[in-house]
């Protein structure tokens, strides 16, 4: 029975993974590896200030508290309390946003979601692609779309910092012999206030601080992990001695 429970529960797992890779797939979009660093505080800290400034007008943080921030990154409360708290909230509350849900389906098409766990749903990579592929369409409500996300109904929000850029595409063959045009890389067409490697770390910072909010207790998980499995190594060490002494005179 527990073999079956074993092998059902594999198979589950494979399962699940052949589902991720195929919805991936099918979307055609080469995800680039986000060079984030949860140990690194000052990334964190930028983070937390790009993501107030740029993102948080319209995403919320509902599973997130001011004051849980202000402790694991070492950023003081009155700093937070100057730097974060616009609504009248209070630097114990959870970071939610004034935007109604109505209100934002009217402007938006779409609720903007909340980016508790939106780390852990999509994955670094994917938000980290996402913001740094932006391109100029005149044909959507905000003039641009996304390679990542088809037709997404969120503006452009950092814009300003990176610049306008514009879809690259080159006719590609399929194997039914069906050509169509295939967005292969971005051109800027107008310069923002960052350069492209700046724009980049900004993102990361963003990522880097969205990944700390999905689970901010990952780096106290990961250190305590390793202390347990130092434990067992050395304990396993201390039973095998034990084993052979207790087994020595037995043939």
């Amino acid at each position: 029975m527990k073999k079956r429970i074993v092998i059902l529960f594999g198979l589950c797992l494979v399962a699940a993974g052949i589902t991720v890779s195929t919805a991936v797939a099918s979307e055609g979009v080469q995800l680039d590896k986000a060079p984030i660093d949860p140990y690194d505080k000052d990334s964190l800290r930028r983070g937390a200030n790009y993501f107030v400034d740029y993102c948080f007008n319209c995403h919320s943080l509902a599973f997130s508290r001011y004051n849980r921030i202000a402790r694991d990154l070492d950023i003081p409360e009155k700093e937070v309390a100057k730097k974060m708290l616009f609504t009248g909230a209070k630097i114990g509350d959870n970071m939610t946003i004034s935007l109604q849900k109505d209100d934002a389906q009217h402007f938006f098409g779409n609720a903007p979601p909340d980016l508790s766990v939106e780390a852990r749903a999509r994955g670094v990579d994917w938000i980290y692609t996402y913001l740094r592929s932006f391109y100029r369409d005149p044909s959507r409500p905000w003039g641009v779309n996304n390679t990542v996300f088809k037709d997404v109904a969120m503006p452009h929000v950092l814009w300003e910092l990176q610049g306008l850029q514009e879809a690259i595409k080159e006719p590609v063959t399929d194997e039914s012999g069906e050509t169509r045009n295939v967005i292969t890389g971005f051109k800027l067409i107008q310069k923002g206030k960052l350069t492209p490697e700046q724009f980049d770390d900004v993102v990361r910072d963003i990522v880097n601080f969205l990944n700390y909010v999905g689970e901010p207790a990952k780096t106290k998980r990961l250190q305590v992990g390793r202390w347990v499995l130092g434990f067992l190594l050395i304990f396993f060490f201390i039973m095998w001695l034990l084993k052979k002494e207790y087994w020595r005179d037995i043939k």
